[in-house]
């Protein structure tokens, strides 16, 4: 019997290991459609394209999915199975249509929560405790087809945005893992997925992580996190300079009353929040590069710079 044919739309670090995992299943991959590299963008992540290059498979890059060229091509080689894994656009009806036994996406979250742009980021900065990858079939809405199978990870309350990527990617990686042999057999179990309102999610800009010092430590805490480097940062004013804020660190203190301010220890900077709960600093850079938190403390003495 020829082995099942599988077109893949992929990116990022969960398109990886997607694809090795259908490979390593024994599917043909006769294309793999993946996103041209933006140039202003930190490649952090592995690289489709350099993956199926090197398993010898057809790859391109068109920029616009949603093509009639494409359609064609996809309806000329008349695959059995259509994945996107962490591809960065919505796929149309003719495309989905051209798979022969089903549409899949790979969503990093546990749907139907965190549907839509930049499920890990939403989560952390929303305080969750935990996300997960969810297998699920392609409808015209995005990320709201029936569900195959999902798989739960931990966000740990100082885990940034890259560390939980990893952990979804190997999720991604058990989940499809887990699945493919009933997938193949046609016997798969899919469950409806409720669609939950305030549960889709846009996508996020740099602009998006100016910090608003009269917040709570919480919540600036999972701020920075949620987009620390390499996603662009958080940043706000302090002492009227403007810094990106990398890491942070809650603690038991408490600051009187008063404007949100840095303040110095022995053992380095403090940020005194809006609800006067404080946080550590461990790390920031100003337009000079990486500041040396100990060495400010040691200059700021008793003084404070206020947060803005």
């Amino acid at each position: 019997m020829s082995p099942q044919r599988a077109v893949v739309f992929g990116y990022h670090d969960v398109g990886v290991r997607c694809l090795k995992a259908l490979l390593a299943a024994g599917l043909e991959v006769p294309l793999v459609v993946t996103v041209p590299d933006d140039p202003a963008e930190n490649h952090w992540y592995a690289s489709v394209a350099a993956t199926a290059a090197d398993y010898g498979l057809r790859v391109i890059a068109p920029g616009e999915a949603n093509t009639t060229e494409l359609a064609r091509t996809l309806s000329e080689l008349q695959p059995d199975w259509l994945f996107s894994f962490y591809y960065r656009a919505l796929l149309g009806a003719p495309l989905l249509q051209a798979a022969g036994r089903g549409a899949l996406n790979m969503h990093g979250s546990l749907l139907p929560r965190y549907r839509g742009r930049a499920p890990v980021n939403w989560a952390i900065l929303r305080g969750e405790r935990e996300t997960g990858a969810t297998l699920h079939y392609m409808v015209g809405r995005a990320d709201a087809g029936d569900i195959i199978d999902s798989q739960a990870v931990p966000i740990l309350p100082d885990d940034d945005a890259r560390q939980v990527y990893a952990k979804v990617t190997v999720a991604a990686e058990m989940v499809l893992v887990r699945s493919l042999p009933a997938l193949l057999a046609g016997s798969a179990s899919r469950r409806p997925q409720p669609l939950l309102p305030g549960e889709y999610f846009g996508r996020r800009a740099p602009e998006d992580g100016r910090i608003d010092w009269s917040r709570s430590a919480l919540q600036i805490h999972n701020l920075v996190r949620a987009v620390a480097p390499p996603f662009p940062g958080a940043f706000g004013l302090v002492g009227g300079e403007r810094w990106r804020i990398d890491r942070t660190r809650l603690t038991p203190l408490r600051s009187p009353p008063g404007e949100p301010q840095l303040f110095g220890a022995a053992d380095g900077c403090y940020l005194a929040c809006g609800d006067g709960a404080v946080l550590r600093l461990l790390a920031a850079a100003d337009a000079a590069g990486p500041v040396d938190l100990v060495a400010l403390a040691a200059r700021l003495g008793s003084r404070r710079l206020p947060l803005s």
